[in-house]
């Protein structure tokens, strides 16, 4: 697993190894705050948690270049935390274990972290590096991106100190993005009697795995199946014609990443079963052949188990099996002057049915304001009429466009005089913090840029190794040719 260390440029993924033996997932990031802190005395430049929780470091400039605009370099240390189903892996105390596949680095069993860990690496090895030239640098790593953006949220006014912010959380290598889709969470709840289930029923667990899930922004437009979504297919026929009462349903774990297994229970007279069984290979043939060239790995099967006590009273199951179906997931529609680029979307994304409770959640997104409205007021209507609480937070806007960047521009012609071919001006459907923190700070030029990566938030995550050290020649070069103030 250390052999990672020894890809070039080291500085990075030296850096980069030792992040993946920290436990960092989202909402659990007091083991990589203080090593991040330690880091930084090591290196010998000023650090801070600031109340927000994130990690601020400061670096002065260089002999000669005081006069240089500051650049703030931004990354997020929380990584998504999927595991493989057969994998005993705990995120909050076992270290990931990467490894070199032929060109990319891979994880063992799990998410890799390389969303944002090489960012933050890249981050890692600018502030320790004695001999690079710069003008004035800070750090802003921040806490839980991936669950709400909540340290960009939260992030005080007049901390920070640039003029230029380098978001380093993208992942495409050769593509500068300059502009992002906003996003809220929305969460939906009921809390029910449960009923007491007929003694003479049994009980059979179904489940759905195997599908690739995904990032719910950079993938949410590639057709790829969501478990939610094709299980409630299924529950809906079984309740219609083998006499099935649902008694619980879990499905996804991310907000925002693809569902790609759910399993719910379903109790039913004991002569029906056989009908079940055939119902589920029906439908698995039926997902097969629908999902073909998207999905390669569909599991979908019935076992039975020991029959629950209490199951979802009929009514409030009928609401809910209709609420999830008529839930709108995928693409609602396309940015109409970038035609290529999702503009609106939601992932439904958790669905926790049992006990009492009912809890969905679902991430809208969309570069516009009125187009995010829409899909709010459209999924909460979807859930009121069955009856659901709905709730919405850790909102957070679109990052519009600005084509006249002076920071682009430099970074396209240090791109073209470096590499001999000319970058790509793109603009993405997955949120990034820029838009929140441009909110608290008008001034800044921004930019995000990254080596490039694939899968993020799945078990098949990767990075390609190779575009690691082009992408550190870059921001060195970058660095150093950044404009007077």
């Amino acid at each position: 697993m250390s052999e990672i260390k020894n890809l070039k440029p080291e500085c990075i993924w030296k850096n980069f190894y030792a992040l993946t033996q920290v436990p960092r997932p989202s909402g659990h990031l007091e083991k990589v705050q203080q090593f991040l802190l330690e880091f930084a005395k090591t290196a010998g430049v000023e650090a801070f948690k600031d109340p927000a929780n994130n990690i601020v470091m400061r670096k002065p400039a260089s002999p000669g270049m005081e006069n240089r605009k500051g650049v703030i370099l931004q990354a997020h240390m929380d990584m998504v935390p999927q595991k493989t189903p057969e994998s005993t892996h705990n995120f909050e105390t076992d270290p990931i274990q990467p490894w070199i596949d032929g060109e990319w680095v891979k994880a063992k069993g799990t998410t890799l972290g390389a969303d944002n860990g090489l960012g933050v690496a890249s981050i890692m090895a600018i502030m320790e590096d004695k001999t690079l030239k710069h003008g004035p640098v800070e750090a802003l790593i921040t806490a839980d991106e991936e669950t709400g953006m909540y340290g960009a949220n939260d992030l005080p006014e007049g901390e920070l100190q640039g003029d230029i912010l380098l978001n380093l959380d993208s992942e495409t290598w050769g593509k500068f993005v300059i502009g992002s889709a906003g996003g809220i969470n929305l969460t939906a709840t009921l809390e029910y009697k449960e009923v007491e289930t007929d003694p003479e029923d049994v009980a059979v667990k179904v489940t759905l795995k195997g599908l690739r899930g995904g990032h719910s922004g950079l993938e949410i437009h590639e057709g790829r199946g969501n478990a939610n979504k094709l299980m409630v297919r299924f529950v809906r026929e079984a309740i219609e014609e083998c006499e099935a009462r649902l008694a619980c349903w879990n499905g996804g774990n991310m907000r925002n990443a693809i569902p790609f297994k759910a399993e719910v229970v379903l109790t039913l007279p004991k002569e029906n079963v056989e009908a079940l069984k055939e119902l589920v290979d029906d439908w698995k043939a039926d997902f097969i052949d629908e999902y073909k060239g998207i999905e390669t790995g569909i599991e979908f099967y019935a076992e039975d188990v020991e029959t629950p006590k209490m199951e979802v009273p009929v009514e409030i199951q009928d609401n809910l099996i209709s609420a999830i179906y008529a839930c709108h997931d995928g693409v609602v529609r396309m940015i109409p002057s970038y035609p290529d680029v999702v503009e609106t979307s939601s992932n439904l994304a958790i669905i926790n049915i049992g006990e009492g409770k009912a809890l969905i959640k679902v991430l809208p997104r969309s570069s516009r304001e009125d187009m995010k409205d829409y899909i709010v007021n459209m999924l909460q209507s979807c859930f009121n009429m069955a009856g659901m609480k709905v709730e919405t937070d850790s909102s957070y806007g679109g990052w519009d466009p600005n084509p006249d960047s002076e920071i682009l521009h430099l970074l396209l012609k240090e791109y073209k005089e470096l590499f001999g071919t000319d970058g790509i001006i793109q603009v993405d459907h997955a949120g990034l913090e820029c838009s929140i923190i441009l909110g608290k700070y008008p001034h800044l030029d921004v930019v995000s840029l990254g080596p490039t990566m694939k899968s993020p938030h799945t078990t098949t995550e990767r990075a390609l190794w190779a575009t690691v050290a082009p992408f550190w020649q870059l921001l060195k070069k970058t660095l150093e040719d950044i404009p007077v103030k």
